[in-house]
């Protein structure tokens, strides 16, 4: 295990080369270079991996083979020229890469900011517990919502180049599940992404002492029950200092999900902030995942200790 407060990489400058990765699922071509173009209105020098735009020869859910993709993360992040990783997209797909990596030349490479959610997950835990590196939890440059939404885009943009002003996040329809503050280094994200990670390889052992981010998109409310009893009877949930709740997009009616989250969260008897305004909701929030944090349920905010880059 590497140490529990992750190294922040640096803030971009303009003028810098960022590469755009598809470690998961295909894009659509016509996302990807409205994305790549959002990055050069923010004089930003993007380069597509060389697999971006490829296929998987069989299985139409991938964006290429694994090694491929694996090779196209290697090298971005290995790159010395590139100074940001951003993920073109979700989907499925991260975990049959990750362990093809060279986590030692990883590790050796400077970090940078890693950007993605979803399945992206898998990478966000990846980079933390085996390179030592905090990541965001951000948009994906050829979604729908980052080509869309203008908040979103300013949020992440910020995130990257003036972190000090996103200190604090503050969410208008964020509200207390279970009220109360709490401290911890923030952690998490996609939640069957978490919990399909149990028992793989260099998984991280357990949320004890963090702040956990929890969001998912199309599950209904009992495969979500579903993930959230594996990481309670895993002990996994074991200690950790607080909870904040992004969206359930497509996951059925809200007041069902909540009926979940209500009944999985609320015995461990730390405060959850339900609602915060990230994930696959229609205007999200970009989180710095290794940073250590105070979360005021009560009034929905989420305020880092230090900037999420340096």
């Amino acid at each position: 295990m590497t140490d529990t407060r992750p190294v922040r990489p640096p803030r971009l400058r303009p003028g810098d080369r960022v590469a755009v990765v598809a470690p998961s699922g295909p894009i659509v071509a016509e996302r990807l270079d409205r994305g790549l173009d959002v990055l050069r209105g923010w004089d930003l020098d993007p380069v597509a991996a060389p697999h971006v735009r490829g296929g998987h020869p069989s299985l139409g859910h991938l964006a290429a083979s694994d090694e491929e993709r694996a090779r196209d993360l290697q090298e971005a992040w290995c790159d010395p020229s590139v100074k940001a990783v951003f993920a073109a997209r979700g989907g499925y797909g991260a975990q049959r890469m990750v362990d093809l990596l060279d986590w030692d030349a990883l590790r050796a490479a400077a970090p940078k900011p890693l950007i993605g959610f979803s399945d992206v997950t898998v990478l966000h835990e990846a980079f933390a517990v085996r390179a030592g590196v905090s990541t965001l939890h951000g948009p994906a440059v050829a979604g729908e919502v980052f080509l869309k939404d203008d908040a979103t885009r300013d949020h992440l943009r910020r995130t990257l180049f003036a972190p000090e002003t996103v200190r604090t996040l503050v969410s208008p329809s964020a509200r207390p599940l279970v009220p109360g503050r709490a401290r911890g280094i923030t952690l998490g994200g996609c939640l069957t992404m978490l919990a399909t990670e149990l028992g793989t390889p260099r998984a991280r052992p357990g949320a004890a002492g963090g702040l956990l981010l929890l969001e998912d998109v199309g599950e209904p409310p009992y495969r979500i029950d579903r993930s959230l009893t594996q990481l309670l009877r895993s002990g996994w949930l074991d200690g950790v200092a607080g909870i904040v709740l992004g969206s359930w997009a497509r996951c059925g009616p809200y007041d069902r999900v909540r009926e979940v989250l209500v009944d999985r969260l609320a015995g461990l008897g730390v405060p959850v902030a339900e609602e915060f305004g990230f994930g696959h909701g229609d205007s999200a929030l970009t989180v710095p995942l290794g940073i250590p944090a105070e979360l005021d349920a009560t009034s929905g905010t989420l305020t880092f200790d230090t900037p999420a880059t340096c």
